[in-house]
C-alpha cells in the first residue's frame, strides 16, 4: 500500500507560494512551482485552489493581513513606541533576503493596481497598516516622545515614505534596504521628536 500524500494546511501553501514567488516572481511562477515548494503535488495544490489566480488571491488576502503580526511583533520588539515606528524598517525585510526577492515581491504588490479582486485586498491592506501606525504615532505622543500633531495625516505620509523608500531601494540596491528605509523614516519623523528624544532616536538608527 502506498502512503498517504502528505496534507498541508492553507497557511503552508500560501507561505510556498510567497517563496516561489520572490524567488520568480509572480508572472513566471506556476503552481507546480508552489506545489514543489510546498512538499506536495500539483494536483494538490490545484485540488485546494483551483487556479493560479484563486492561489494569489488568497495570498493577496493573506498579505493584507500581515499588520496583525507585525505591529504585535514590533510591539514585543520595542518598549518605545517611537523606536517601534523605526523597527518597521526591519520588518520589510519580509519581502525578500535579497534585491531581487524584493523585487519579485514587490510585482506581485503591482497586481493589485490591475484587477478589482486583488487591489481590494491591497486597500484593506493599506488602512490597516496605516491605522497600525496611527497607533503608535498616538502612543508616542502620550508617551511624550512626540510633540501633539495630527496623526492620520502623519501616519499617511510615513505609510508613503516607508513604500516609496523600498521601492527607491529596490532601484537603486545602495546598502542594506533596513537602513534606507530607517534613515526615511527617521527624516519625516525628525521634525515632531522632542529634543530630548533625538539623540536618543539617532543612536538608535
Amino acid at each position: 500500500m502506498s502512503p498517504r500524500p502528505r496534507q498541508a494546511s492553507d497557511a503552508e501553501i500560501l507561505m510556498a507560494a510567497f517563496r516561489a514567488i520572490a524567488r520568480i516572481g509572480p508572472a513566471r511562477v506556476t503552481l507546480a512551482d508552489v506545489a514543489r515548494d510546498a512538499g506536495l503535488t500539483a494536483a494538490a495544490v490545484v485540488q485546494r485552489f483551483g487556479s493560479k489566480r484563486a492561489l494569489l488571491l488568497a495570498a493577496a488576502a493573506d498579505a493584507a493581513a500581515g499588520h496583525t503580526y507585525i505591529f504585535e511583533g514590533v510591539r514585543r520588539a520595542h518598549r518605545s513606541p517611537l523606536a517601534a515606528l523605526l523597527g518597521l524598517a526591519d520588518c520589510m525585510t519580509i519581502l525578500g533576503a535579497s534585491a531581487d526577492a524584493v523585487t519579485h515581491t514587490l510585482a506581485f504588490f503591482q497586481l493589485d493596481l490591475n484587477d478589482a479582486g486583488f487591489r481590494a485586498h491591497a486597500s484593506a491592506g493599506a488602512r490597516h497598516f496605516e491605522a497600525g501606525i496611527r497607533a503608535l504615532l498616538d502612543d508616542a505622543v502620550q508617551a511624550r516622545e512626540l510633540r501633539k500633531c495630527d496623526t492620520a495625516r502623519l501616519a499617511h505620509a510615513l505609510h508613503a515614505t516607508l513604500n516609496g523608500s523600498i521601492l527607491d531601494w529596490a532601484i537603486r540596491r545602495e546598502g542594506p534596504m533596513a537602513a534606507r528605509v530607517r534613515r526615511d523614516l527617521q527624516t519625516v519623523l525628525d521634525p515632531y521628536i522632542r529634543r530630548s528624544r533625538r539623540a536618543t532616536t539617532a543612536s538608535a538608527g
